[in-house]
């Protein structure tokens, strides 16, 4: 795999298999140290509120917790949702961040709230946060770049710093603003497939220059699910499509294997399997190849893997048998496995 590889942390937490918080950022330091140790890019974590198996709600204290565990490896957001905070908050996280471990921060921003209306309003943000999105990240990049749109208002020092500013997207929105703004662009093609194509097209033909870069750098994201066994890493990618479903049903009881898959048959249960469109799924021989047509298809400069396994074995083995230094034939990490929930 020529391109740089890089690693998206849903910070999950397996409920059902017993796990808390603290297991959970546990697991994800380990994987940190592994991706590190194994010639990993960077890992990016995602900005989701009021989903009790995703531990990354607050991105910056992910990473900071993670970095002081690892040396080199360039850490941070994919993304922080902008419209829930004020620009001049984020960049006083990651200004702390940069200079606390200079050169490994990143900073993706995106324009959804990451939760649902009703969330949005605990956060004591409305629809006019996510129209402001624009003007936001020019106001934030302001911020990062030691200057400021807001007279007698700055970020800390007033020092320009070295975090490295992205914008995230599933949609054209954030295709056409990466473009005009010069900056790089990562599609979340890990979970919204539909508009892949075109927003590539749209990003590098109305591409800027700009000071931050002068040509346009595309990161395509896709999900990955590696075990010893084809049929064991198939299986977890049915548990995480059903996991996926369950979701969205409401609470109060529980749906049996059979009715999620019939609801899968379903027009909008299709839609949710189909988020899984741009998957590496199966043995490392097999996952590896998907990887590679995936790039060859995308024409992007850089990958970044969200590994989904519910088992943890499993996940922990993704990572390692998708590295850029991994040997021809990958084989299993030896870590316990937990129970996965179905």
């Amino acid at each position: 795999m020529a391109l740089p590889l890089s690693l998206l942390d849903l910070a999950p937490v397996n409920l059902d298999a017993g796990e808390t918080l603290a297991d959970s950022i546990k697991q994800s330091v380990a994987m940190a140290q592994t991706a590190e140790s194994v010639g990993y890019q960077r890992i990016w974590y995602a900005e989701h509120h009021n989903m009790p198996t995703i531990a990354s709600a607050a991105p910056a204290v992910l990473t900071a917790i993670v970095a002081a565990q690892t040396s080199t490896i360039r850490l941070g957001a994919g993304g922080v949702m902008l419209p829930n905070h004020a620009p001049l908050t984020i960049a006083e996280q990651f200004t702390t961040l940069a200079a606390a471990h200079p050169g490994r921060i990143d900073l993706g921003l995106g324009r959804a709230p990451g939760t649902d209306q009703q969330t949005f309003a605990a956060l004591r943000r409305n629809v006019a946060s996510a129209e402001r999105f624009p003007s936001d990240v020019v106001e934030l990049q302001a911020y990062l770049r030691g200057e400021s749109r807001i007279t007698g208002v700055q970020s800390l020092t007033g020092q320009p710093t070295d975090v490295e500013l992205y914008i995230l997207g599933s949609s054209l929105f954030g295709a056409q603003l990466a473009a005009q703004l010069g900056l790089p662009y990562a599609f979340a093609s890990h979970f919204a497939p539909q508009a892949l194509e075109q927003a590539i097209a749209l990003y590098r033909n109305e591409f800027r220059p700009s000071d931050a870069l002068a040509e346009p750098y595309l990161i395509a994201g896709m999900t990955a699910i590696v075990a010893d066994e084809g049929e064991v890493a198939e299986d977890q990618r049915r548990r995480v499509v059903r996991s996926r479903v369950r979701r969205q049903l409401p609470a109060g009881r529980t749906y049996s294997d059979e009715e999620i898959d019939a609801l899968l048959s379903t027009p909008n249960g299709a839609a949710i399997a189909d988020m899984m469109r741009y998957s590496a799924v199966g043995t490392p021989d097999v996952a590896r190849a998907a990887v590679d047509e995936f790039a060859e298809y995308t024409g992007a400069d850089e990958l970044i893997i969200a590994p989904t396994a519910l088992d943890r074995g499993i996940w922990h083995n993704t990572v390692r048998a998708l590295a850029p230094d991994a040997p021809p034939s990958a084989s299993s990490t030896g870590l316990d496995r937990e129970p996965a929930a179905s």
